[in-house]
């Protein structure tokens, strides 16, 4: 008796031709994807560099933006640029390697592609549940906290 999974009976597995156009249109639009992805990060850390270098001029503070407030936002903004820079990264490096891939019919490249696309989605699930467990410590603490304590 074979006591072999269905996908553990083949040896490899094959790309037909549409399969081979769907992934060459995958990379091409994960690969536009990240270049508009890329341009983004710029901007934020153009304006993180803006809100520290600016933020704390002579009345840019007041009652909504106290002191060093341009310090800590611009701060947030070139730590949430470098984050982002990595899954848009991956997805890059997926676009590219998997072009590479169908268009010079290289395994390697394809192995490489599917890579970087397993390593994208494991670090957006993995920030997803460190985001999910920060929501659920905020809602903890708002409902443990009285409101004037949050002031």
């Amino acid at each position: 008796m074979d006591n072999q999974s269905p996908f553990e009976q083949f040896d490899e597995l094959r790309i037909d031709a549409s399969s081979k156009l769907f992934l060459a249109e995958a990379g091409k639009w994960t690969t536009f994807l990240a270049i508009l992805g890329y341009i983004g990060i710029g901007f934020m850390i153009l304006a993180g560099i803006m809100m520290i270098s600016l933020g704390n001029s002579a009345g840019m503070y007041g009652k909504f933006f106290p002191m060093g407030s341009g310090l800590i936002l611009g701060s947030t903004y070139l730590v949430l640029a470098g984050l982002y820079f990595i899954p848009i990264n991956y997805l890059y490096r997926f676009g590219s390697n998997m072009k590479t891939a169908i268009s010079s019919n290289n395994q390697a490249s394809l192995t490489r592609a599917f890579e970087y696309l397993k390593s994208h989605y494991k670090f957006i699930g993995i920030l997803t549940i460190i985001l999910i467990g920060l929501y659920i410590l905020i809602i903890i603490a708002a409902i443990i906290l009285p409101v004037g304590a949050i002031r």
